[in-house]
């Protein structure tokens, strides 16, 4: 076991240095190769700015304003009903635009409701298989100019629903 902890921190390196070993016996540019990786990274980090920062602004500002808590309270008989946390509605709902909020709420979960309870392990299982759609899909879709998502939207939620109804059952189990 020891040795995968030593592995574990040379994998990184020993990669690096096998990529760049390649190129050069390929007789490749590697330096061009990498700066002009680089510049293609940063235009694209340039295109996409402007979405990140709207949906991080969005989030923010639903927090912020108690919208979130509004939805639990509004939700909340529902999703008793379907034996579904009403305190992690808020939680569901920002993982499908923001990672960072989600992680964000998610600690707030921990801390009130501690990590091991029912709770906090439903939380933890949705942060894991869930995805944060509309950020995906307007990062993805706007770096690759697609306009017609067709059933892209309705089939990364009902993946979503499926995720959590999946960390519902799982965090039961527990």
């Amino acid at each position: 076991m020891q040795f995968l902890f030593y592995l574990s921190d040379f994998i990184i390196p020993i990669l690096v240095f096998y990529i760049i070993a390649y190129g050069l016996a390929e007789k490749v540019p590697v330096y061009d190769e990498f700066v002009t990786g680089a510049k293609g990274g940063i235009r694209t980090v340039l295109k996409v700015l402007p979405t990140l920062v709207g949906l991080m602004a969005a989030v923010g500002m639903l927090r912020a304003s108690g919208f979130l808590d509004f939805a639990a309270e509004l939700l909340g008989g529902a999703a008793e009903l379907l034996h579904f946390p009403a305190q992690l509605i808020p939680l569901a709902l920002v993982r499908l635009f923001s990672s960072s909020a989600a992680t964000s709420l998610a600690l707030d979960i921990f801390k009130e409701y501690g990590t091991d309870s029912r709770i906090g392990l439903t939380a933890s299982i949705m942060m894991g298989c869930t995805e944060t759609v509309f950020y995906t899909m307007s990062v993805y879709f706007l770096t690759a100019k697609v306009t017609k998502t067709r059933w892209t939207l309705p089939g990364a939620l009902i993946a979503t629903l499926a995720g959590i109804a999946a960390s519902v059952a799982l965090a039961g189990m527990m």
